[in-house]
């Protein structure tokens, strides 16, 4: 039963390759999934959450106000996400749009809350 491995400084060039060309691929993807997933949740934002927090309806706090966003930042993103999930006072759960994966809430809140820094 082999317990470990042995490597030639002669492959060394060859695994050296091998592992940049997936540095390489894996720093593609990363990207590309990076900008689409801010144009996903931009989309999510304008469809389920906007007409609430862009005009501050019901109590929503309006995207980018400093002071109505602090304490609820400063209570954390677990409060914050629980918010959005299961939904608060006027606000129902996942912005009234069950269908949203939790993943994607989540993400819709991290970019809310990013609009405050």
């Amino acid at each position: 039963m082999p317990v470990g491995s042995l490597i030639l400084i002669s492959d060394l060039p060859k695994i050296t390759e091998t592992l940049e060309k997936r540095v390489d691929l894996v720093t593609a993807a990363v990207s590309v999934t990076t900008t689409e997933n801010i144009d996903k949740i931009q989309i999510i934002y304008t469809a389920n959450c906007s007409s609430c927090h862009t005009n501050g309806i019901a109590g929503a706090p309006k995207l980018g106000d400093k002071l109505a966003w602090a304490s609820r930042i400063q209570s954390g993103k677990n409060a914050l996400y629980k918010s959005a999930l299961k939904g608060k006072n006027a606000m129902p759960a996942k912005g009234g749009n069950i269908s949203l994966s939790d993943a994607d809430v989540m993400a819709t809140v991290d970019y809310m809350v990013s609009q405050f820094k």
